[in-house]
Order: structure tokens, then sequence, then C-alpha cells
């Protein structure tokens, strides 16, 4: 082959393969672009259906917390009889159930804000075991006014919790 002829290829050769490449570049381009349209139009519309799901789980748990909130519990579970013991043991099987009743709602919320709410039922928990075993508490009455005397020293762990919950709820509406 003469190179006359090699050149009259190349110069035939080479803008087909320029304007290929710039068709390829972009075709594929505009794909991408499709493709990034019809995932951000997807997005929206599961935020449309995923939104009050999340917010419904937020409303839940913080029901959970008002409901586990000691000065709630003591006045919704009232003692069986005077034992100390056996008032504790329901106070906690109370917690345990709004709990296990709102365990699925932790995927729809943070792991954060999930952490603060677990945290706030077993400190509850732990306040009672605590005041439970107090010397100085004879019956379950006694058990009641104590609890509720030290939830006035300070922030509850529910209050921590619920104001986490309502930040996060602000956040999410922006």
């Amino acid at each position: 082959m003469s190179a006359d002829k090699f050149i009259e290829v190349l110069m035939y050769a080479v803008p087909s393969l320029i304007t290929g490449g710039v068709a390829y570049y972009l075709f594929d381009s505009y794909f991408k672009d499709q493709q990034n349209t019809r995932r951000w139009l997807l997005q929206k519309e599961n935020q449309k259906h995923s939104l009050p799901l999340r917010l419904q789980a937020y409303e839940r748990l913080a029901l959970f917390l008002e409901r586990i909130s000691p000065a709630k519990l003591l006045i919704r579970v009232a003692p069986l009889n005077d034992d100390k013991a056996d008032y504790q043991n329901l106070l906690i099987h109370h917690i345990e159930q709004e709990y296990e009743h709102n365990l699925t709602q932790q995927i729809y919320i943070t792991d954060e804000c999930w952490t603060m709410v677990l945290t706030a039922k077993n400190t509850i928990i732990q306040n009672i075991r605590k005041t439970t075993a107090d010397t100085s508490v004879g019956n379950a009455d006694q058990l009641r006014e104590k609890i509720l005397s030290g939830m006035l020293d300070g922030n509850s762990a529910t209050q921590l919790a619920l104001s986490y919950l309502k930040t996060e709820v602000t956040d999410i509406l922006g």
C-alpha cells in the first residue's frame, strides 16, 4: 500500500473517529442525565410516601417516651399490693411492653435517636431498681413517692430523649 493511499484512508478515518467519539460522549452524557433524572423522580416519589411513615414513627416514639415517663407511669400503673418488689416488676413490665410495642419504629429513625430512646428506657428501669433497693423504702406507696421525688432533682431521661426527638423532626421538616 502506498503512502498516498494510507494518507487518504487516514483523512477519512480520523474525522469519522472524532465524530464517533463525540457522538458516543454526547449519547453517554444524555443517557446518564436521563438515568439521574429518573432516579431523582423515583426518590422524590418515595419520599412522598416515606416522610409520613417517618413522622408517624417519631410520633409513636414521643408517645412511648411520654408513657414511660415516671410521673405518667406511676399515675397510670397503681400497685396491686403493698410489696415494693412486686410493684417494681409491674412497672418494669409495663415499660418493656411499651418498648416491644414500638420496637419496629427504629427502622424509620436515625441510630442516634434510637440510642437516645433506648438509653431513656434503660435509665428509667435502672432508677426504679435503684430506688427499690433503697432500704428506706418499705412499701409500694413509698416507692412511688421516692421515684417521684427523685424526678424533681433534674431533667428526666425521657425529657432529654424527647428533646432530641423534636430536634430531629425539626431537621427533617426543614
